[in-house]
């Protein structure tokens, strides 16, 4: 029975995106949703999206190893990044009415730094997208009880996330999205009734974590500890900063107001309820020591799925895994999107400037395929769990795109010149340092390399200009 409304529910998502293509007419329909979408959908698509395999599978899984110590990257730093887009981001940009994050570099700093960041951001796709792919393998797996191996879950589950993907793009984004928060909402909120009440109830379970010093963020003042926990934060809440899905939800908002305030609501709302699947598998510890001890001796990120497959009735389990599904696959799809928009505004495009509307929109939908069987490839053979793939994604961004944009929205004199030297020392400070440093360095790689990027905008904008010319900079006011 379990099988079979799960089943149904993949029906039903294939078949709200097949509606969403009826409102595809152009390549900005399929991009961007035609920068028409009220307060209600644009939330919904921030919390959707950010509400992946991570927050129900990876987070509580690192939590109950170590606590909010090892979460602080998420669900902590995509609280901060949201807000930060909400607050002081996404006005800005959305004045400015371009496609993509990539067409805000070309304009700023010119089309050498759009394509190289362009690239960069492309590449911090792989391990969000892979993390995902890989949930819904195992998922599948679990599902199946073993029927189905974990290959041949990430594949089924690929090939349904690009289906509705290719038809109707932002749209379909847009639309799945919003039903699958309802169901996740929904699945969580009953869940955690339902699995507190078994441990005792909620004030019992959060009581035990706190005895047991999960909500201890560190542990130690020591130096190197204070600087690994500023890595940590940073790495997603400025990484997750210059993502074009980050983009594609500002410019998918009917105004300015609605993009900045659906961001914050979405923070807030993600926040909250990343903490009910951390709160469901610790009150697991509390109701089957025994098997938790079990699995994260194999894989903690499987406590979960076995709670609630052996311990819970038939509509609790299809409450769960129709919640899962639903993080899973509305990330999938709006990360699948975002780097093949990217991908086509701002690198083929500059080798076929000539394409027309519908050769640009059949671009993109190739690209999403091509993108598609490359992500899944990589994460058939990763070895990284859910968290670490996420984690890691955003560290590429972090050391390359996130100072160019921020000192080109509110710094006049950052120049391309500033842009380019930025986006070197980053890059090549942290690749030295992930390949040269143990674990037990001093300084987190990722850090050491935003430092180095700002020191190349400093150093590169205010010393003479290449050719005596500075790069043009935005005419929309960045300021409110």
């Amino acid at each position: 029975m379990l099988i079979w409304f799960v089943v149904l529910y993949l029906l039903v998502t294939v078949g709200i995106g097949v509606y969403a293509s009826t409102r595809v007419h152009n390549s900005k329909d399929f991009a961007a949703g035609g920068r028409s979408m009220g307060f209600p959908i644009v939330a919904a698509m921030v919390f959707a999206t950010w509400f992946g395999s991570e927050a129900v599978l990876g987070i509580p899984a690192t939590f109950i190893e170590e606590g909010f110590a090892g979460i602080v990257e998420d669900p902590f730093g995509s609280f901060g990044c949201l807000m930060l887009v909400g607050l002081i981001i996404a006005r800005p940009l959305y004045r400015l009415n371009l496609l993509t994050i990539g067409d805000y570099f070309r304009k700023r700093f010119g089309p050498n730094v759009e394509l190289i960041i362009s690239l960069v951001i492309i590449a911090s796709y792989l391990g969000w997208i892979a993390a995902q792919l890989t949930a819904l393998g195992l998922v599948f797996n679990v599902l199946s009880d073993g029927a189905i191996s974990t290959t041949q879950g990430m594949l089924l589950g690929t090939a349904i996330v690009l289906v509705y993907t290719l038809f109707g793009g932002m749209w379909s984004v847009a639309l799945t999205d919003t039903f699958q928060m309802g169901i996740i909402v929904i699945g969580l909120i009953y869940l955690t009734w339902l699995i507190g009440d078994m441990a005792g109830g909620a004030d019992v379970v959060i009581a035990h974590a706190a005895d047991a010093g999960k909500f201890t963020f560190m542990h130690s003042f020591e130096p190197k500890d204070v600087v690994a926990f500023i890595g940590a934060a940073v790495t997603m809440m400025l990484g997750s900063i210059p993502q074009q899905d980050v983009y594609a939800r500002v410019m998918s908002a009917k105004t300015e107001n609605i993009a900045a305030r659906a961001s914050m609501f979405g923070a807030a709302f993600y926040l909250t309820f990343c903490m009910l699947p951390i709160f469901l598998t610790y009150a697991a510890s509390m109701i089957d020591p025994q098997m938790v001890q079990r699995w994260l001796a194999e894989d903690s990120q499987m406590i979960l799925p076995h709670l609630i497959l052996e311990r819970t009735p038939l509509f609790a389990q299809i409450m769960f895994f129709g919640a899962l599904l639903s993080a899973i696959m509305s990330t999938a799809s709006g990360t699948l999107l975002a780097p093949s928009v990217t991908f086509t505004e701002n690198v083929l495009k500059r080798f076929l400037p000539a394409m027309k509307d519908h050769q640009f929109l059949r671009a993109m939908r190739l690209s999403i395929v091509a993108f598609t069987i490359f992500t899944c490839a990589f994460a058939l053979y990763s070895d990284a769990s859910i968290y670490e793939m996420v984690g890691n994604a955003y560290k590429v961004t972090l050391v390359a795109a996130v100072v160019p944009l921020l000192c080109g929205l509110f710094w006049k004199r950052a120049s391309t010149q500033g842009a380019l030297l930025a986006i070197g020392f980053g890059l090549v400070s942290w690749v030295y340092l992930e390949v040269t440093l143990t674990d037990e360095a001093f300084w987190p790689p990722q850090l050491a390399g935003l430092l180095f990027s700002l020191a190349g905008m400093l150093i590169g904008s205010l010393a003479p200009q290449w050719g005596g010319s500075r790069a043009l900079v935005v005419k929309a006011e960045t300021s409110y």
